[in-house]
């Protein structure tokens, strides 16, 4: 039977992944837990394991591809299948073209008495993809349709089957949208014409003066609105051309002030011709208009340059913003920003610190570190911490869950998620199933993970399964803080550095020892402030009694 493989979720509120490699191809063999490819997710890139065994039939979305959680990427079945899947849809066409020519002769004589033999073909294959077209839409393609005001029906989809994806849906809203935006873009372009072509059109000076009685009214309909402003020049009651070709510039002069305020176009638009009264229509002189004209139009053309001008300094905006210090997000950045954002707003943080003494442990972890010399294998002060919380955990199990809704759902393993600064920021995976390991194998899995959380090689379950958080700052030589809680985890513990310091011993007497402060954020909805104290002591109690460690 064929599974279809999708887009894991490899982190709390991952929404996508890019498939960077795919490390099977169509027709290889891949086991359950196998790698099958490379995915990049907003923190690292990780290899996404098969959960099914057999044969890739086939592969959904090529390398380079961003693809939501969920969607399928691949399809791994069994060799039977992979092999008689290309036969499926060549066996319909080959039946098709073998029935005409099985019976060349019979289908007009067996077309009558034998109706049945015409139905198969046209309804068996071709009704079946018609309904099930529109249904084949991601979860993520439907919602962003709903959002853009997009009928999913109306969008062609080239996902597998032809399934609707994402992209599929925003390429369609975006084409809707660009139509509309070049038709508003047009429309406005054939509107702006308009009074460009009744300024500069020279061919009306040309028209003969008998038909002088027509243009003279028109001409004096537009010069009447501007008679206050040009009151001192009476209108000329005759109808020679050169007192329309007068009249015209007089319309084009106020028009050309508005659009260039600082161009005095009326200089231009008040030709000598006119002192001198031609007493019929002149060529030359009207040549010299239209001339006067274009001109004017060509001075008044470069407004739109001047305009088109401001993304520059916009650009120039945006320049000096990053020379300002302005950085992008990096993915990882912002998957770090929603986390802890989400943390924050979801989860009532509460905090409660107790200070830690540290020498018996260690003088434990150096006698550890020197009995296992020869192994190569270290134990870490964290990783005393680990196992410290670990068992403090089987006596608090609610440090151990997480909140599902109205009730407190507890985990069935002990995944100890510690954080991690990588080059581009932090992570958190996790040591899974602590609850079963030595404070040897804990050591030994820490060092493992923090190899591959540097390299880019963590598993997806590793990223995920955390149940429980550690942060430590103490090699950074901080003494205190507080750490934000990782979603869906309920409690993490933040530790500092281990210094020496001046203790009261016994009867007021003084000693130097090597103490840690250790401070516990928890979730108010699942835990109080007095559980969370006792966690902590029990904790406290297990690291100031370092043998409790080994048992």
């Amino acid at each position: 039977m064929a599974t279809e493989l999708t887009m894991p979720q490899m982190g709390y509120d991952m929404q996508e992944g890019t498939i960077l490699k795919w490390l099977k191809s169509e027709g290889e063999s891949v086991q359950n837990g196998e790698p099958i490819a490379e995915i990049e997710t907003d923190k690292a890139v990780v290899e996404f394991e098969s959960y099914a065994d057999g044969v890739v039939q086939a592969i959904l979305v090529s390398a380079g591809t961003t693809v939501p959680v969920g969607e399928p990427i691949a399809v791994v079945g069994d060799a039977v299948e992979a092999a008689a899947a290309p036969d499926a849809p060549a066996d319909d066409p080959v039946a098709d073209a073998e029935q005409p020519a099985d019976e060349p002769a019979e289908p007009p004589s067996a077309a009558i008495p034998m109706p049945a033999a015409s139905e198969p073909i046209p309804v068996a294959p071709e009704p079946a993809p018609e309904p099930a077209a529109p249904l084949r839409a991601s979860p993520v393609a439907r919602r962003i349709a709903d959002e853009r005001g997009v009928s999913i029906a109306d969008v062609i989809g080239t996902g597998p089957g032809g399934r609707v994806t994402r992209d599929d849906v925003v390429a369609h809203a975006d084409a809707a949208d660009a139509a509309a935006v070049a038709a508003a873009e047009a429309a406005a372009a054939q509107v702006e014409p308009e009074p460009v072509v009744v300024v500069a059109e020279p061919d009306v000076v040309k028209e003969p003066v008998a038909a002088a009685d027509e243009p003279v009214p028109d001409v004096a309909e537009e010069v009447a609105a501007e008679e206050e402003q040009v009151a001192e020049e009476p209108v000329a009651e005759d109808t020679e051309p050169v007192d329309e070709v007068e009249e015209v510039a007089e319309e084009v002069e106020p028009e050309e002030e508005e659009q260039v305020e600082e161009e005095p176009v009326a200089e231009v638009a008040e030709p000598e011709v006119v002192e001198e009264e031609p007493a019929a229509a002149d060529d030359e002189a009207v040549a010299d208009i239209a001339e006067e004209v274009a001109a004017v139009e060509e001075r008044v053309e470069p407004e739109p340059v001047a305009a088109d001008a401001e993304p520059e300094v916009a650009a120039d905006d945006d320049a000096d913003a990053a020379a300002d210090g302005a950085i992008e997000l990096s993915r990882m950045r912002r998957q770090i920003a929603r986390v802890t954002l989400r943390s924050k707003q979801e989860k009532p943080h509460f905090y409660v610190t107790s200070e830690v003494d540290m020498t018996e442990a260690m003088g434990l972890r150096r006698e550890i570190n020197d009995a296992l010399a020869s192994e190569g294998t270290r134990v870490t002060v964290n990783d005393m911490i680990i196992k410290a919380c670990v068992d403090a955990l089987k006596r608090y199990p609610k440090f151990n869950a997480f909140l599902d809704g109205d009730a407190i759902r507890l985990n069935d393993s002990v995944n100890v998620g510690i954080a991690m600064a990588v080059e581009d920021g932090l992570l958190m995976p996790a040591i899974r199933g602590c609850e079963a390991m030595s404070l040897r194998e804990i050591a030994l899995a820490s060092k493992d993970l923090a190899d591959r959380a540097q390299n880019g090689t963590l598993r997806p379950d590793e990223y995920t399964g955390g149940t429980f958080g550690i942060s430590n700052l103490g090699m950074f030589d901080v003494s205190t803080f507080v750490a934000i809680i990782q979603p869906p985890q309920s409690a993490i513990v933040a530790v500092g550095t281990v210094a020496k310091k001046p203790v009261v011993r016994g009867a007021d007497e003084i000693v130097v020892r090597q103490v840690m402060n250790a401070t516990i954020s928890a979730d108010h909805r699942v835990v109080d402030g007095a559980e969370g104290a006792q966690f902590l002591i029990e904790v406290k109690r297990r690291l100031e009694s370092p043998l409790s460690l080994l048992l």
